[in-house]
């Protein structure tokens, strides 16, 4: 296809990487994320992986099964080994995880990686088991600290209450919650960063033989 505005590509695709939406074939939510390879980032694309492999929430996504799977992107990657860019869709692979809601949680993830730092645990429930527990967004168990990303929607009032519910219930079970926003996003969670580092010095401090890890640096 060649007209103004637009710029075509021709690739191989199975017919597994193909799907039709209302009569037209489009690619795969996994295939468009290995073709966009060639142009984006490594961290945009564990973004967008991430998406692709979390766990959806069936209330309000209606469905109840990622879109693929970590595994399954791994046997695709592995299918196209010659393909523009398959080099930093493996370096992506390795960085993803299931658990992050948002590509600001992605992001924040990598920044602490980037850091040095633990990694943590992603979607940390409060209580390990029983009915619904408040969750963190990201978190360390063993140093009982909390993470947070608040995006826009969190400034709903009726989103507003349930995350002060959620952060009391973390601060009254003795944990140290930090809360981050789109402020931080723009610096590239440089403060974030810096916030979590003398966190876990400060929990590592007051519990130093607690089980977990030796030194936040």
């Amino acid at each position: 296809m060649r007209r103004k505005g637009v710029l075509g590509h021709t690739v191989f695709a199975r017919e597994d990487e193909i799907e039709s939406v209302d009569g037209i074939q489009i690619s795969t939510r996994s295939r468009t994320w290995l073709d966009l390879a060639r142009r984006l980032s490594v961290s945009d694309l564990v973004c967008m992986g991430d998406q692709i492999i979390r766990v959806p929430r069936v209330d309000f996504e209606g469905r109840t099964q990622p879109y693929d799977t970590l595994d399954g992107l791994r046997s695709l990657v592995g299918r196209h080994p010659n393909l523009q860019g398959v080099v930093r869709a493996r370096e992506a692979l390795d960085l993803m995880r299931v658990g992050a809601d948002s590509a600001p949680e992605s992001l924040l993830r990598l920044a602490i990686a980037d850091a040095g730092l633990p990694e943590p645990d992603l979607q940390l429930a409060l209580r390990d088991a029983g009915a619904i527990s408040p969750s963190a967004d990201l978190g360390y168990r063993h140093r009982r600290i909390a993470i947070q990303y608040d995006g826009e929607h969190h400034l709903l009032d009726a989103q507003s209450l349930s995350d002060r519910r959620r952060n009391k219930a973390f601060e009254s079970a003795g944990w140290t919650v930090l809360i981050f926003d789109k402020d931080d996003h723009a610096d590239g969670f440089q403060r974030a960063v810096g916030k979590i580092k003398r966190a876990l010095r400060t929990a590592w401090l007051d519990h130093p033989h607690a089980s977990g890890f030796a030194d936040a640096g």
